[in-house]
């Protein structure tokens, strides 16, 4: 029987029965929509765009099976850094390496100023490594624990963390999604780069404008201050700290740099954690095993740290929160979410539905403004359906690059506006692997933090200005 295309209004069908899903969702469970419901949703969609595709359009549904397989396959290498993140966690903690940094962070980091601080030392660290993932998930657990003791609400802490991480990761030479934007556009990196400046580079003076006036009202007074001593004495009483420990997240930090890829470089961290315990935390590995060395003990203490993450019991409610945490099976609930976003998107690419939806977005381009803003909403949208920040820019790109050659208009002004939206907003969307990953790290639901990741709310709605006036818009004969 002849496959039919789906029509717009078919094609809306399960993205519109998705929202509305993932809203009841978020009003029923609130930040625990993630903890299975949104699964839910995400499966319900994706069965309803596949019976659409077997009974309306005729589609065989082994090709179906295999567009949804193939979708998941695509998550799989997220998913397995998700896991060695969360027994990097656990190993980290055991090892003294996060508590060292939270240790010397309070102890440097004036809690006024903290915000800013936190947005621009990850926009550091990933411009240096090219990853937004790594710098959440080495740097931006311990600022996480930081400003929690600070008493600034967590959500502020985690938008400060993404902003700067996104921000470098965006601006570097060395990250996958900064090379892939020229590459869908038909531009080079250094062109690509340096005409995102004009972008970037507001945004990230707004957001930092943003944290810094945040900051003057948290983190201030007694209670920070105790909570502050608190932490301080029960970490040095705990803990064997010193700059040594540095060492670990330095050796991670430069193998990323060296361009190592990102699942070996992540479990010769896990490694080196389980070397630092045994060497410089023994005297807690004895407490731990009972208070005798034994062998086999340690053995299950560092196994069970891996998998179901660092446990203590300090008698302080505020202590035990920031380090009891980590552990593979901590992130199960991200790489559910991952795997059935990927269903979804598997699902509406293999109906059809996806590619109908975006050529009814194409169709609505009257000119070169209008262009760039249908490239940032096709990006978003991309990212809330196919659930990916790779496809919110190869999907787009492929997409766009005529159009832009038809208006005229230099390839770097796609690029540019791929990144803009396409990298940036993933992590804004909870079912996104982007925003899965980044929950499940800091520890803090997608839509707490999303009204203060001031730099990816800005990147594209500085491009869509600039775009709305006709300004940074080059031309092929300027």
């Amino acid at each position: 029987m002849e496959q039919k295309q789906p029509s717009l209004g078919i094609s809306l069908v399960p993205v519109i029965t998705l929202m509305i899903l993932l809203v009841i969702n978020i009003l029923v469970y609130k930040d625990d929509a993630t903890g299975g419901a949104n699964q839910i949703a995400l499966l319900i969609s994706a069965a309803l765009s596949i019976t659409i595709g077997i009974f309306k359009l005729k589609i065989d549904y082994k090709e179906l099976e295999e567009k949804v397989l193939d979708s998941i396959q695509t998550a799989m290498q997220a998913n397995a850094i998700l896991l060695l993140v969360g027994s990097l966690i656990g190993l980290w903690i055991l090892s003294g390496i996060v508590p060292a940094m939270i240790y010397y962070g309070l102890k440097l980091i004036n809690p006024s100023i903290f915000l800013p601080v936190a947005c621009i030392v990850c926009s550091i660290v990933a411009l240096s490594t090219g990853s937004s993932w790594s710098t959440t998930g080495t740097v931006g657990i311990a600022l996480i624990a930081i400003g929690k003791t600070l008493g600034i609400p967590e959500g502020m802490v985690a938008g400060a963390i993404i902003s700067g991480a996104y921000f470098g990761d965006k601006m570097s030479p060395l990250s996958d999604t900064t090379n892939l934007a020229p590459a869908m556009a038909g531009t080079d990196l250094f062109t690509h780069i340096k005409h995102m400046m004009y972008t970037s580079i507001p945004a990230i003076v707004l957001a930092i404008v943003g944290f810094s006036i945040l900051g003057l009202f948290y983190g201030q007074g007694d209670i920070a201050s105790n909570n502050i001593d608190q932490v301080l004495d029960v970490i040095d009483s705990s803990f064997s700290i010193g700059v040594h420990l540095f060492i670990a997240p330095a050796l991670v930090i430069f193998m990323v740099y060296k361009k190592v890829p990102a699942l070996p470089a992540i479990a010769v961290g896990c490694l080196i954690g389980a070397v630092f315990a045994l060497v410089f935390q023994s005297s807690l590995l004895v407490k731990m095993a009972g208070g005798s060395f034994d062998g086999l003990k340690t053995y299950k203490i560092l196994i069970s740290t891996a998998f179901g993450g660092f446990s203590i019991d300090t008698g302080n409610k505020l202590i035990d929160s920031l380090l009891n945490r980590g552990g593979m099976s901590g992130m199960l609930n991200t790489v559910w979410l991952i795997i059935c976003a990927m269903i979804f998107g598997g699902a509406l690419e293999g109906t059809g539905m996806l590619q109908k939806i975006a050529n009814s977005i194409l169709g609505l381009v009257k000119g070169a403004g209008s262009l760039i803003g249908a490239t940032l909403g096709s990006c978003l949208f991309f990212n809330m359906t196919a659930c990916d920040q790779y496809l919110a820019i190869v999907v787009p790109g492929r997409m766009f690059k005529k159009a832009y050659d038809d208006f005229g208009l230099k390839p770097k002004n796609l690029s540019r506006a791929l990144e803009d939206s396409g990298t940036v907003t993933s992590v804004l969307i909870p079912w996104n692997s982007g925003g899965a990953y980044n929950s499940g790290v800091l520890g803090v639901a997608t839509l707490t933090y999303l009204p203060f990741c001031f730099f990816n709310i800005l990147s594209p709605l500085v491009s869509a200005f600039l775009a709305g006036f006709n300004l940074t818009i080059e031309r092929k004969d300027s």
